[in-house]
């Protein structure tokens, strides 16, 4: 059986805020894929890909997987990076760009 996967959502690219996202844990693809000469549709009979659960924090997720003896990774969420603008630098003298328009 393939590993299951720990990792937090990513913030989707319309959200401006800074919610707080769940823990998800996605079991992994443990049957090879077929495909459908007929449809030409690739499926699978593997139905635990198609499960996600989320958790509130990252201890519960790995303790629910522990307790059901799955194998899992954890993916650490990557550090964000926030730069202050302001409108007015786009009319300063000393722009570091060319002004495009």
């Amino acid at each position: 059986m393939a590993k299951a996967r720990i990792y937090k959502r990513a913030k989707k690219a319309t959200q401006s805020g800074h919610a707080h996202h769940l823990w998800v844990l996605d079991y992994g693809q443990s049957s090879s894929r077929s495909h459908d000469p007929v449809t030409g549709w690739v499926g699978s009979n593997d139905t635990q890909v198609q499960v996600s659960i989320s958790f509130q924090t990252k201890e519960q997720a790995i303790a629910y997987a522990e307790r059901k003896s799955i194998d899992y990774n954890i993916e650490e969420p990557g550090s964000t990076r926030y730069v202050v603008k302001n409108y007015e630098d786009n009319f300063h003298n000393n722009r570091k760009m060319n002004w495009t328009h």
